[in-house]
């Protein structure tokens, strides 16, 4: 019988389980997944511990990649042994296998593993919306992203950088640090010992940002509006350190 990692209670790490589960049949529109490789995102925490309240039990987690094994009917554009990546849509990829909407597929192209795909289809589609349907930066800009050493910031750094944008990041250690410098970061800043809105303004001469990108939440909410410009725009799209004011 196949595995999954369920939870029957919301709470700290130990809430999960790696169990058996019933071998599962697609019905009409869906697809059956034999998962290969599975996406991790802090969206899965709020999943566990209760900030994202779910019916119980269930299995957690928004991205995977597998291989499709059988479909129901109605199914067109997919065929068996497909190799498929999906994200969002009902939660449940910390599994060995699962059902998804079929219409919902993306098939992967050859160069690109189970891995890579699992690991950046969520986090890219934020930064694309993040970067381009939120606030669009243009080149010559400079943005400030807090958490830029995460797997949504140095997708973000990446993609900045190829649009000719000036990247300030906010990490919590000088490995960190020279992550995100990796990843195409302008300007990382080790906020356990810098003051970041003090330290942007130094970079901005003055003029502050005209975004900030946030992940974080209520510990960089002040300091983020302290380093705006005038009229720049506050992106709250997560609240790992606790929800906004």
């Amino acid at each position: 019988m196949p595995h999954a990692i369920q939870i029957h209670d919301q709470g700290a790490p130990e809430v999960m389980e790696w169990v058996e589960v019933p071998d599962l049949q697609p019905g009409p529109g869906e697809a059956l997944l034999r998962q290969t490789a599975v996406g991790l995102n802090y969206i899965d925490v709020y999943q566990r511990s209760g900030g994202y309240k779910l019916d119980l039990p269930t299995c957690i987690g928004m991205e995977g990649v597998g291989i499709i094994d059988a479909f129901g009917d109605g199914v067109e554009g997919v065929r068996v042994f497909d190799r498929v990546g999906y994200v969002m849509g009902p939660p449940g990829s910390y599994a060995e296998q699962r059902i998804y909407p079929a219409d919902r597929l993306i098939p992967l192209p050859d160069d690109v593993s189970d891995t890579q795909a699992a690991g950046m289809l969520l986090k890219g589609l934020t930064v694309s919306y993040l970067i381009h349907r939120t606030f669009h930066p243009q080149s010559g800009d400079t943005v400030l992203f807090h958490a830029v050493a995460g797997g949504v910031g140095m997708i973000a750094c990446q993609w900045l950088k190829q649009k000719g944008v000036s990247v300030i990041g906010t990490v919590g250690s000088d490995e960190k640090a020279d992550i995100a410098k990796s990843y195409g970061c302008d300007h990382p800043i080790v906020y356990t010992r810098e003051n970041f809105s003090e330290r942007v303004m130094e970079i901005t001469d003055g003029e502050g940002v005209p975004v900030v990108y946030d992940g974080v939440g209520a510990s960089v909410h002040d300091g983020s509006l302290a380093c705006l410009a005038r009229f720049g725009t506050y992106v709250n799209f997560g609240a790992a350190s606790g929800q906004i004011p």
